[in-house]
């Protein structure tokens, strides 16, 4: 296995391609929300009160370029609380801060198979929360956040996801109250965390700056910019500004590939292969490196927690823009027709 410190002895060539023509782009995107805008498989999320008011037939899909061009249509313009698709930038955010190692031995890389908050996930790996996709990981990311107390830790997730959107982002403050109303089973994770010694924060200060975190209103638009930003090696490409490295973006993207879909992670990965981050208010963002990323709302959720719609449109666009990095042709093959 090749680790940080062979790697750096070796240089290392990237090639993606780029997405297609804007008008091709434009056109995948009206065709991904004509087709799917009338499915009615799933159900909105109902224990977090503030969510289940959602409407079940918005729907949203958007696409950012790493050129800075976000194509969308549909409720593009509707806020929603950001949920656990805030967990992957957080992580960007936290290694960016405190370096490859000390996240991956602190709280883990690999899929844990059972469901995002699943305590028996840690009572079966001594406490450790495995990755940081899964409530227990994001509750220990969140709590390893540079600052001295909860309130500077606080300045530097949102000032941080605020860069990736590209725009101040803020708490929707119903969302907030609501969840604070119901998350006994995250204070738990955070107690059963404290108890292995796998966090050395207050574990009720810890879940509170994490339901903070993911009472953070977005639109699809915002994740389409957020996740180009991971695919463009971490530089925003509507402000320009570089907010994690590309060493951070190549490892949060590997960690998206793993666990990013909870335990129907391997299934995702084998039907679409974008790295991608689903959140329960029906939030997804999928990325292409080098190309851009999907921003996708629709709240109806199956029994993973995953966005129905969502999910459809991620697999459409990745076939239909050519977006999966794990297919290709042969150099003197390219824009030729792929026999069926």
């Amino acid at each position: 296995m090749l680790f940080e410190s062979d790697a750096e002895k070796v240089h290392q060539w990237v090639s993606t391609g780029s997405l297609p023509a804007p008008r091709d782009v434009e056109a995948a995107i009206e065709e991904a929300h004509r087709r799917y805008a009338n499915v009615g498989e799933g159900k909105v999320a109902d224990y977090i009160p503030a969510l289940a008011r959602a409407t079940a037939g918005q729907f949203a899909v958007t696409l950012g370029g790493v050129d800075g061009f976000v194509h969308e249509v549909g409720d593009v313009e509707t806020t929603f609380s950001i949920q656990s698709v805030s967990k992957a930038f957080v992580f960007a955010l936290a290694s960016e801060a405190l370096g490859h190692h000390v996240v991956r031995e602190r709280v883990g890389v690999n899929n844990t198979g059972l469901p995002f908050d699943s305590v028996m996930a840690l009572e079966l790996n001594d406490g450790s929360p495995m990755n940081p996709m899964v409530n227990a990981g994001a509750i220990a990311t969140t709590a390893m956040l540079p600052g001295a107390d909860m309130g500077e830790r606080w300045e530097f997730l949102v000032h941080g996801l605020s860069r990736f959107a590209g725009r101040e982002l803020s708490v929707d403050q119903e969302v907030y109250v609501s969840e604070c109303q119901t998350n006994d089973r995250n204070r738990a994770l955070a107690h059963l965390l404290h108890g292995y010694g796998r966090l050395e924060a207050d574990p009720d200060e810890a879940v509170d700056l994490y339901t903070l975190q993911c009472s953070l209103s977005v639109t699809a638009h915002d994740l389409a910019v957020m996740g180009a930003t991971l695919a463009g090696g971490g530089v925003n490409p509507v402000t320009g500004d570089e907010v994690v490295s590309p060493e951070v973006c190549r490892d949060t993207l590997a960690v998206l590939v793993s666990c990013g879909l909870y335990e129907r992670s391997g299934e995702w990965n084998f039907e679409i292969g974008l790295p991608a981050k689903s959140g329960v208010s029906g939030g997804i963002v999928a990325i292409a490196p080098g190309k851009g990323a999907i921003g996708v709302w629709s709240p109806p959720l199956d029994s993973a927690g995953n966005s129905v719609r969502g999910q459809r449109v991620c697999a459409y666009l990745s076939r239909a823009l050519g977006l999966n990095p794990y297919a290709s042709v042969p150099d003197e093959q390219v824009g030729e027709p792929v026999p069926a």
